[in-house]
Parts: C-alpha cells; structure tokens; sequence
C-alpha cells in the first residue's frame, strides 16, 4: 500500500496546497495530510480549525486524512505507515531546501522517500505567509483559499 504524508502548517490551507494533494491523490492509496507543530512557529489559526478545515474540504474522500504530530517527519511517517513524503515547490529556492530536508529525512529512515511536485503556474505567488499577511491587514483573500476556508474567515 502507497502511503503518502504531506507535510506542513497549513496557515491557512491554500489554493497551492489544494492543488498539489489533488494532483498527487491518484499517485499513493492513502494520503495523510500532517499539520507539524512547530515550537519556533506561532500559527495565525488553531490547529483545530486547520484539521477541520482539511477534514471538510476533504469529507468526501475516503483516501484522505488529516492530523497533527509532534517531532520528526520520519516519525510520524513511522507511525502512520507512509513510505512516501510529498513537498510542493514553487521556486528553485524551495527545491534547495526542499532537497537538504529530503536528504536528512533519508538519512534517518531510508525507507522514506520524498516526492516533489511543482506547483500549477496560477497558484506560485500563493503562499501562506503572504496570504496571512494580508489578513492581518484587512485585505479579502478570498481568491486565494478553498470555499470551506474561506467561508469561515468571514464568519
């Protein structure tokens, strides 16, 4: 069984984010999107409202799941049983730091393996820090995130 784990806040969940789980979904047979928590990192929205939001938007899709964990990646790949990591890129940059990450994620468990996949033209400027950015600041983001998302930041 191909058992994928996507990595990541998720600060808001995006466009970009949706677009690269929906592209890599017929890839893997169970695909588990994992909300690390980061100490150095203070999130703009609960963890609860991120796993919901990744919970609705998916509710309909048996292959997907969403959950947050402590500590190592490679960890949590262990105990979910994902060989496989999924990272989206947007740029040359994000690759190289992407690769450095991917090659000590191997050196720890070298039965994980990192995937990449570039992010769809339309939605490379979308980043969650910019998106949080203009929140911050009152500006409508609506463009940027999925309906379910969306939605609940007018509420």
């Amino acid at each position: 069984m191909r058992i994928c784990l996507f990595p990541g806040t998720f600060d808001p969940v995006t466009l970009g984010h949706i677009d690269i789980i929906d592209r890599a979904l017929p890839l893997f047979d169970k695909f588990i999107v994992g909300i690390g928590r980061n100490s150095s990192k203070e999130p703009m929205f609960s963890e609860e409202k991120r796993l919901y939001w990744l919970k609705e938007i998916y509710k309909d899709n048996p292959k997907v799941d969403a959950l947050a964990y402590d500590g190592l990646t490679v960890d949590c790949c262990k105990d979910v049983g994902a060989n496989f990591i999924l990272r989206g890129i947007r740029y040359v940059n994000d690759f190289e730091y992407e690769k450095a990450i991917a090659d000590m994620n191997r050196s720890l468990d070298h039965n994980v393996e990192t995937i990449f996949l570039t992010c769809l033209p339309q939605f490379t400027s979308i980043a969650s820090t910019l998106v949080r950015d203009v929140i911050r600041n009152g500006g409508d983001v609506s463009q940027f995130l999925p309906p379910e998302v969306a939605s609940t930041l007018k509420s």
